[in-house]
């Protein structure tokens, strides 16, 4: 073979920070087909038991016409088609803010994914930079299932690339309640809570109220890579060891939600439908034989629209200590380092 045809390449090495600008628009390849094979999986992987989003018959009793898949499902789907495009050099996945589920996902949805740069800074160091892009998943038929907006630190290629003009969007910090969009036809006015597996309404809660989810589950690396690769997230960090110093695998973050999300089943098994991610953050990273345990704390309720329906604010923190519930972070603000998820979202409850 020529040596210029040796030479020439066809793989994508992914995008640097110098690479994006504010505006550009990027269609994400591989649209992906998820199935009762995607929840079979998710619930191998993760102890996720809301009633919901596992049985058909449940779902009907609550107006829909089948069991969704676990929103978590929706979110990492459409998270791993934007990672060779968005972090495939990243140094972290920093934040999220503005999620909002438009409408379920079903077995035998066909989802796909785009996302526009809408900020962007370099740090100090001009050696990475910080990338905001707006996601949005649509589904077969183009509607939008879901939309977020992420940050990310990302390498530069050339370190002597000039700074771009630092944009850095303004974004909620909660999603308005009033706004929060359920699925068509829910109903909890005949909600059974035996089949829940708690009897606690949305009453039974009250702002400012601590829960701790109790349970404990030890990362295991064969687990957290099989789970990654499931969503086809093609992130370098989570598989090749050999760009960190420390040659360990970095547990990719939406493994780390999962897991706290399906551990607050113990307290919160009747939160059973996520409809908006508020913010949220990576605080520490996780790595194979940290032990999860998690925390949620009630922020606010508000009633909705459909029949029997609450919504209950909560910020879920996993941990990877038996540490005290409620330890969050330092007198000067700073998570603490045993803090690996801090997460505020609203979830769907019986009133």
């Amino acid at each position: 073979m020529p040596k210029d045809q040796r030479s020439a390449s066809k793989t994508n090495p992914g995008r640097f920070f110098e690479d994006y600008s504010v505006g550009q628009v990027i269609e994400h390849a591989v649209p992906r087909t998820v199935s009762g094979g995607e929840r079979a999986l998710y619930h191998a992987l993760y102890p996720a038991r809301h009633a919901i989003q596992s049985s058909d018959e449940f779902a009907r009793a609550c107006g829909l016409h089948e069991s969704p898949m676990d929103d978590m499902i929706t979110f990492h789907t459409v998270f791993g088609k934007t990672v060779p495009d968005v972090s495939l050099n990243a140094v972290a996945n920093l934040g999220y803010a503005e999620g909002r589920f438009h409408r379920p996902v079903w077995p035998g949805d066909t989802l796909r994914a785009r996302s526009e740069v809408i900020g962007l800074k370099q740090n100090s160091s001009g050696k990475t930079g910080v990338v905001y892009v707006r996601t949005e998943g649509h589904n077969q038929r183009g509607e939008l299932v879901l939309e977020y907006v992420r940050w990310v630190m990302v390498r530069k290629n050339d370190v002597e690339a000039p700074a771009p003009e630092a944009v850095v969007p303004e974004l909620s910090r909660v999603v308005d309640p009033a706004t929060l969009i359920l699925p068509e036809g829910l109903d909890f006015s005949g909600y059974d809570c035996t089949l829940a597996g708690e009897p606690h309404r949305l009453g039974d809660y009250a702002v400012g109220e601590v829960i701790d989810h109790v349970d404990g589950v030890t990362i295991e690396e064969a687990e957290h890579m099989m789970a990654t690769r499931l969503w086809q997230n093609t992130s370098k960090t989570h598989f090749d060891v050999t760009p960190r110093a420390d040659r360990r695998r970095l547990i990719y973050g939406g493994h780390v939600m999962s897991m706290a999300r399906a551990l607050s089943f113990n307290g919160l098994a009747n939160a059973q439908m996520i409809v908006a991610i508020n913010g949220g953050s990576h605080a520490n990273p996780c790595f194979a034989g940290d032990t999860l345990r998690a925390w949620s704390e009630v922020l606010d309720t508000a009633e909705t629209a459909a029949p029997g329906v609450g919504a209950i604010r909560l910020r879920l923190v996993a941990v990877n200590e038996d540490r005290r519930v409620g330890e969050l972070k330092d007198a000067e603000g700073k998570y603490l380092p045993h803090v690996l998820l801090d997460l505020d979202y609203w979830a769907l409850m019986p009133l």
